[in-house]
């Protein structure tokens, strides 16, 4: 293996400072790009979608627990993917290895799932084995065609105005490689960060930052599901309703 030249450290910062150009470079290139997606068209979903939860069957409007926005990532464990029924796919563990802790995402009223075709038994199973905690659901119908992850993983984003769900944004192939941390999921949302520095549209939400973060175990109702939403999911499903 042939290294890079080894010099003191005064030359070692120097070369640090003149790389750390281009990372802040990249960084703005990056927020450019979240506040593209925060003015990116929605798109109507029309169809009412089932899945199979740990308390029975929901409809797509349910999985946003009450909150404004929704993340799903479709994670490959079923019959036919390597590794099961003990495992999911080892790309998809990857990612849900990488997920940060959920109620820094509810806080900014923001929900993020997992939904494969494997059966809530498998599914349970799969998650104590590996320690995942995040919410994960079972496709039951079209959704995976519909949305672009019946044959890939990918991650899509979704936004609700009352009961109306609009497609915001959807990230796959190697966009997931950046996915897991709370600012990573914000970042594909239609809302973003919802922070004041943030290059948004007029009358988007915005706090400032640091404010509004917390221990994962402090953020109380914020990063609870309304209970009015889960007595009515216990109803039965809620698809998109005119």
């Amino acid at each position: 293996m042939k290294t890079p030249p080894i010099v003191p450290p005064q030359e070692w910062e120097a070369a640090r400072q003149e790389l750390l150009v281009e990372e802040k470079r990249l960084t703005r290139a990056r927020d450019a790009l979240a506040a593209k997606r925060r003015r990116m068209p929605w798109t109507a979903v029309e169809k009412e979608y089932a899945f199979d939860g740990p308390e029975g069957r929901v409809g797509l409007l349910d999985l946003f627990a009450g909150r404004r926005q929704l993340i799903v990532y479709r994670a490959f464990h079923e019959p036919g993917v390597f590794g099961w029924p003990e495992h999911a796919c080892r790309g998809c563990s990857m990612v849900a290895d990488h997920v940060g802790h959920l109620a820094h995402l509810n806080a900014r009223d923001t929900t993020l799932v997992f939904a494969s075709r494997a059966p809530q038994p498998d599914i349970e199973r799969v998650k104590a084995r590996m320690g995942w905690t995040m919410p994960w659901y079972t496709i039951t119908d079209t959704f995976d065609a519909d949305f672009g992850v019946n044959e890939w993983h990918g991650t899509n984003a979704f936004i609700r105005d009352g009961d109306r769900v609009y497609r915001t944004y959807f990230i796959n192939a190697r966009g997931d490689e950046a996915l897991g941390s709370t600012w990573s999921y914000l970042d594909m949302t239609a809302l973003g960060r919802q922070e004041t520095w943030e290059d948004s549209p007029e009358d988007y939400p915005r706090t400032p930052p640091y404010e509004w973060w917390n221990w994962h175990d402090a953020y109380g109702d914020a990063a609870e599901p309304a209970p009015e939403w889960l007595a009515r999911t216990r109803q039965g499903p809620r698809g998109r309703r005119d």
